[in-house]
C-alpha cells in the first residue's frame, strides 16, 4: 500500500510537482521497506513454489534494481543544479529551467512503470488484490477556460 500512494507508481504530470520531491519520495521507500521487513520477520524470505516470489526478494529487487539507479544518477546532479538557484527564484521555477528536467522526468516515468510492475508482483506475493490500475490511471480533467 505504501508504494501505491507515492509518485513511485502515481504518474507525475509534466508541469506538476517537483522532481526533488519525487526523488525524496523514492528515497523514503528504503526506510519504509526496511521497517516493513523488520516487522514482518524472516518468514517473508521463505521459499515459495516455483514461479512465485517472496516478499523479501521482491522488496530487495525493487530497491536495488529500480529505485537505487535513478537516485544514484539524478540526486547529485539535481543537488548541483539546486545550488545555483538565484535569490528570489522559486524552487519550481528553477527546477523548470534546468536543462535536464525532461530527461529526469522521463527516467522517473520509466521507473514508475517498473515500480508499477513490482507493485503488482508484491500484491500477488502477499495474496492481496492488485490495486495498481486504480492509482496509475488519472482521470481527464475538463479544460479550463
Amino acid at each position: 500500500m505504501e508504494l501505491l500512494t507515492r509518485v513511485a507508481v502515481v504518474p507525475l504530470v509534466r508541469d506538476e510537482g517537483l522532481v526533488r520531491e519525487a526523488l525524496a519520495s523514492l528515497y523514503s521507500l528504503f526506510a519504509t521497506t526496511r521497517e516493513v521487513m523488520r516487522r514482518a520477520g524472516p518468514q517473508v524470505a521463505e521459499s515459495k513454489p516455483a514461479g512465485q516470489y517472496n516478499l523479501a526478494f521482491l522488496a530487495v529487487a525493487l530497491l536495488n534494481f529500480a529505485v537505487r539507479p535513478v537516485l544514484a544518477r539524478w540526486h547529485p546532479v539535481l543537488e548541483e543544479w539546486e545550488a545555483t538557484r538565484p535569490v528570489g527564484r522559486s524552487r519550481r521555477e528553477h527546477e523548470q529551467a534546468w536543462a535536464q528536467i525532461g530527461a529526469v522526468r522521463a527516467e522517473l516515468d520509466l521507473t514508475r512503470q517498473q515500480l508499477t510492475y513490482y507493485a503488482a508482483l508484491l500484491a500477488a506475493a502477499c495474496g492481496v488484490p492488485d490495486l495498481t490500475a486504480t492509482v496509475t490511471q488519472r482521470p481527464e480533467l475538463p479544460a479550463q477556460d
